[in-house]
């Protein structure tokens, strides 16, 4: 008898957990949620609150890749921006519960940040190193600027899964200010943690 009672009440947990999450991925699953992000050769991706180059094509790239899109960022990411970037939503993580992102909307954790992106194609997690860390459970693809230099730095781009991001593409831009890569991942199995 007491292991009737142990499965049924596993049962209805297992039921409850499937109804939460019926709910709340087919939502999730229609957006493609990427994360877009530069690095140096070294990993580095920040120093001192900062990108540590400028490289005005891959900005441009940027530009055109998050148009439109809501774009959920950490709030140091949120600061270090010159400004809000025009026609596309700032969504900003903070574990300070009244933090007021000027310009932009507060969300909590990962989960509110990509509920309150709604209906739509895509959103972008463009950092920083904490949002990327969380990103690689919930992301679709990543498209990664990868330098062809080391940079000295602060901040990291934390490791992700070849078993779980297959590189889908890969493309050189030699020309302009300096040479770099853009490779694009796409996400090979469909357990997405939420």
């Amino acid at each position: 008898m007491q292991i009737h009672y142990v499965l049924s009440y596993s049962a209805i947990k297992l039921k409850l957990i499937t109804i939460s999450f019926s709910v709340i991925l087919p939502k999730l699953l229609k957006m493609e949620i990427t994360i877009i992000v530069a690095m140096a050769s070294n990993r580095i991706i920040g120093k001192d609150g900062m990108m540590p180059w400028h490289i005005p094509e891959d900005l441009r790239l940027f530009k055109k890749t998050t148009m439109g899109y809501p774009m959920i960022m950490g709030r140091k990411t949120f600061e270090s921006l010159p400004g809000l970037l025009p026609g596309r939503r700032h969504i900003v993580l903070s574990r300070n519960k009244d933090y007021q992102p000027r310009g932009g909307e507060y969300a909590p954790d990962m989960t509110s940040a990509l509920q309150l992106c709604g209906q739509v194609e895509k959103a972008f997690l463009i950092g920083g190193a904490d949002i990327f860390e969380q990103g690689f459970s919930v992301a679709t693809s990543i498209i990664l600027t990868l330098l062809e230099r080391e940079v000295e730095g602060d901040v990291t781009l934390p490791n992700f899964s070849d078993d779980e991001f297959k590189e889908e593409s890969r493309r050189h831009y030699p020309d302009g200010s300096e040479p770099f890569t853009v490779v694009t991942y796409r996400r090979s199995v469909t357990n997405i943690c939420i």
